[in-house]
């Protein structure tokens, strides 16, 4: 056993004598049993889905043997009843996890306080802390920093709040790191076969492209965008090159800021873009990539629409979107011109500057999306997209007025008729707009849930829309109208509400939130509210949607996300047929724990 393991939670005896850790006041079982089954408690399903806000926190992401690391905390637990608390260390290599207590770790499970599930947990009340030091200096389970060990490879720090007996998780906080021997530094051409291990860090340096290759990035990897002062660093799969970046939920890959935590901020680097040979809808077929310059590498578009870009799965691309020129940003995650035969599955993007998901035509899928607290627009496509996305949540900075649409859609900005038309179909998809208003960076126009232009085709289905400042859905243009009428773009079961905020005295109505921008008309309301088409204004009851460090967007129990009739996704083998709720997430599964991380740098910056 490593004298020395990370975490080894150490606590002072006076404080155990006292009944108390830290902020953590112990309960005899007696008691917490009683408690528990008292009338006054949370029912059982509540317990289930506990209110819980709880999110953890280091230094920094990457460490190399025998460094110091400092974890926090917050938590807000919202109600009076009994935890077991339970901290431990998990090597995401191995799977070998390590619990901590006072003065000791131990492969078997114990609490804080050092008692196991035989001797009998410790229940405690929780008070609420923010930005509690857990270990490090001052820290109320260890006044040490902590020695990071020789174990290479990313680990979970894990701290859960369980029931008073111990037995069932209620709520866990998740925070990766990557221990690494080494950093290497990348840029300008990789042009053969390349493995970027998780015993290392990368340290992106420049517009740095892959070319007549493959690269493989392994779980559990850290790659760091470097700053510059002239082109944005990023990672550009050219069409004669592929990506495979295939994390897990246990070991995301992670491609994040180099900058200290508190400090980061959008724009800290570019961002991913994979180029592609299928089929867009401009003249002569191909185009150069938005957010860069013309360079011959950064050229997309072709004629083979099962064209393979590579594949990405579980992979967070953090503080995105370095500015080219004026408006002319590189989003989180690009897609242009990618083919059929390209993977993307469980990403996020977070405090991107520019869009979080973009799509330049093509015909490329997306299944378990997380966009969070961007400053454009989280679903995006053009010139001529024909893909599919399931399971995609937006959430936008709160009162900021950054922050654009939840979808913008065009057909072209060049022209709405140019073909293959843009005609994608996207099912349970959820969207948490700042609450404030927010404006379009170039035409000046409002910022709704769902921006619909330039001619675009496809079918909306089964989303939430709630908190724009501007209404859930406009339509923008007689073309876009023309398409809608004509069927060729559809919209159906969207459940809307507290949008349009800049008009508090507007009622929560389907009226108030569906509008048709240009030309004036009713033809957009008259859609909804044809009840063929399923529009429904009524709060979606998520649970904590407003808890931004820690989130939870499912639907509470009684939601009429999972209450009311909503349509099945077509059964062609790739979307879920079952999913016949609205938005992106049913009453239970959490699809985006452990591997995401929704932390804000205001919240975890060092108190002042």
């Amino acid at each position: 056993m490593l004298k020395r393991s990370l975490l080894v939670l150490t606590a002072a005896a006076a404080a155990l004598q006292a009944g108390s850790l830290g902020s953590f006041t112990r309960v005899d079982r007696a008691t917490a049993a009683a408690q528990a089954a008292s009338t006054n408690s949370p029912s059982a399903a509540a317990v289930e889905h506990s209110n819980v806000t709880l999110y953890v926190w280091a230094d920094k992401y990457v460490y190399q043997p025998g460094e110091a690391l400092t974890l926090k905390m917050t938590v807000k637990t919202n109600d009076p009843y009994p935890y077991t608390i339970v901290a431990f260390r998990q090597n995401n290599q191995t799977g070998k996890k390590t619990f901590f207590g006072p003065n000791q770790t131990s492969e078997t499970p114990i609490d804080v306080y050092g008692r196991t599930s035989d001797q009998g947990y410790q229940p405690v009340r929780v008070a609420d802390q923010t930005r509690s030091v857990v270990v490090g200096d001052g820290g109320w389970l260890n006044n040490t920093a902590l020695t990071v060990p020789s174990e290479l490879g990313m680990h979970t720090l894990t701290v859960q709040l369980r029931d008073y007996t111990g037995g069932r998780v209620l709520k866990s906080a998740y925070f990766k790191i990557g221990v690494v021997d080494g950093f290497v530094d990348v840029g300008g051409v990789i042009g053969q076969d390349t493995t970027w291990v998780n015993t290392k860090a990368y340290r992106i340096q420049s517009l740095t492209r892959v070319e007549n290759a493959t690269l493989t990035i392994q779980p559990g990897t850290f790659v760091i965008g470097m700053p510059r002062t002239d082109d944005p660093t990023a990672l550009i799969i050219t069409t004669s090159a592929k990506i495979n970046a295939q994390g897990t939920r246990s070991r995301p890959i992670i491609m994040t800021s180099s900058q200290p935590f508190g400090n980061r901020g959008r724009e800290d680097w570019g961002g991913l873009v994979m180029l592609g040979k299928a089929k867009i809808n401009v003249t002569g077929g191909t185009n150069f990539i938005e957010g860069l310059d013309n360079r011959p590498y950064l050229q997309y578009g072709g004629t083979d629409d099962t064209h393979d870009c590579g594949a990405l799965a579980y992979v967070r691309v953090e503080y995105a979107g370095s500015v080219f020129t004026t408006n002319n940003e590189i989003n989180s995650f690009t897609w242009g011109g990618c083919g059929s035969k390209t993977v993307a599955h469980h990403l996020q993007a977070h405090y991107g500057k520019d869009d979080t998901f973009e799509w330049f035509g093509g015909n490329s899928d997306l299944k378990y999306a997380v966009g969070s607290y961007g400053a454009d627009d989280y679903l995006d496509w053009q010139l001529g997209w024909r893909g599919r996305v399931q399971y995609l949540v937006g959430i936008q900075h709160p009162g900021t007025g950054l922050g654009n649409r939840g979808i913008e859609a065009d057909n072209s900005e060049f022209g709405a008729t140019d073909q293959p038309y843009s005609d994608p179909q996207v099912w349970n998809t959820t969207f948490v707009g700042p609450g404030v208003a927010a404006q379009d960076e170039t035409t000046g126009d409002g910022s709704p849930g769902m921006y619909l232009r330039r001619g675009t085709r496809g079918s909306v289905n089964n989303a939430i829309i709630t908190n724009f400042g501007y209404p859930a859905v406009m339509i923008r243009d007689a073309q876009t109208q023309a398409e809608l009428a004509a069927g060729r773009l559809s919209l159906n079961g969207i459940l809307m509400w507290n949008n349009n905020r800049l008009n508090l005295s507007l009622p929560n109505t389907v009226e108030a939130q569906v509008t048709q921008s240009s030309p004036a008309g009713t033809d957009a309301l008259a859609y909804a509210n044809d009840p063929l088409h399923n529009f429904v204004a009524a709060d979606p009851q998520l649970r904590r949607a407003l808890e931004y460090s820690d989130p939870d967007l499912r639907p509470a129990i009684g939601s009429p996300a999972l209450s009311l009739r909503w349509n099945a996704p077509p059964d062609d083998g790739f979307f879920d047929q079952w999913a016949n709720f609205c938005g992106a997430f049913d009453g239970d599964n959490d699809w985006s724990e452990e591997w995401t991380s929704f932390l804000r740098d205001e919240d975890i910056a060092p108190k002042q």
